[in-house]
């Protein structure tokens, strides 16, 4: 996008001519917003313009907004060339470069069009993240969190242990993290490519988050910091259910109320119902809903009421906002 391009457009572009390909660098607008079939329009009428065929290849370089475009482009485009990510976020790194995931947003709801499309490499640089804003890294220790909730029960201990090392931007443990997430998604990928059954437990905390992200016009919120109340309200919700000790859901609630993220807004809960109705894990009119039986631990449960999760959005609004 047109905040990476400046500060590593053109390095790589050097690095793919030394390499013997002829780069060309397109940019496009930061944010949520060129998530749409328009971006992919306007890319697919440059690609023509400048002949690409299917000896060619697309490098999608930058966070995951970058990434989820260059992929389904990659996986459309003359019905599929080959591609590469190289994330340059926290967030893309540990969790939407890995697994396949292309896609844009629609009005209606978040990545409801899209396509699995497996790139051939994903190169994650750690150095990277020194040029990241403090916002973003903490949006992306959300998805390390979310990691470590799922299946990484080691991972949340460090996560405990050095919190403000994390917050603060340590490379060490960053590296650690990224290693760390990487190999749970990857290990839940391998099972399910294609989100029939076992891979949906990666949206633990996602299908609140994306009811936020959506109710407020992906204006508000990063997704990741989404994804963080959205993991509150889980967390709420499988202690509710008898799934989760009390113990456990007061380690999680610490760690995540210690995540920089905006306090919630107010959301007309009509409006959160109608975008919980569009959520990618409804099959058949029957909603699937991560909870957790305990720290790296992720169960999945059909025929979830929909009450249910409008009352942990009434739980989120009663909650304080953090510092």
């Amino acid at each position: 996008d047109e905040h990476v391009a400046p500060l590593y457009g053109e390095a790589t572009a050097e690095a793919l001519e030394a390499g013997g390909f002829s780069p060309e660098l397109v940019s496009i607008p930061p944010g949520e917003g060129s998530k749409s079939l328009a971006t992919v329009s306007s890319l697919y009428d440059r690609l023509i313009a400048k002949g690409f065929d299917r000896g060619c290849g697309i490098c999608a370089l930058g966070g995951g907004v970058v990434g989820d475009i260059a992929g389904f482009v990659a996986a459309t485009y003359l019905r599929g060339i080959p591609w590469i990510q190289v994330p340059t976020t926290l967030l893309s790194q540990v969790d939407s470069s890995v697994g396949g995931k292309t896609g844009v947003n629609h009005p209606a709801g978040k990545n409801l069009i899209g396509a699995f499309y497996q790139p051939r490499l994903v190169l994650i640089d750690p150095d990277l993240l020194g040029s990241l804003p403090a916002r973003e890294l903490h949006a992306g220790l959300a998805e390390v969190v979310k990691a470590a909730l799922i299946g990484d029960a080691r991972l949340f201990s460090l996560l405990e242990a050095h919190w403000e090392g994390f917050v603060s931007g340590d490379p060490e443990l960053l590296e650690e993290a990224i290693l760390r997430a990487c190999r749970v998604k990857a290990e839940v990928v391998s099972r399910d490519e294609r989100e029939a059954g076992p891979r949906r437990v990666l949206n633990f905390g996602h299908t609140l988050g994306h009811a936020l992200e959506a109710a407020t016009e992906y204006r508000y919120f990063l997704h990741g910091e989404a994804v963080a109340w959205g993991m509150l309200g889980a967390t709420w919700l499988s202690w509710r259910r008898g799934l989760l000790s009390g113990g456990e859901r007061d380690r999680i609630e610490a760690l995540l109320s210690r995540l920089p993220k905006p306090p919630m807004p107010e959301i007309p809960t009509e409006r959160f119902r109608e975008h919980l109705r569009r959520d990618k894990k409804i099959v058949g009119g029957t909603l699937h809903y991560v909870y957790l039986a305990g720290i790296g631990e992720a169960v999945l449960e059909a025929g979830v009421p929909e009450e249910e999760l409008l009352s942990a959005l009434d739980h989120l609004s009663s909650l304080e906002a953090p510092p």
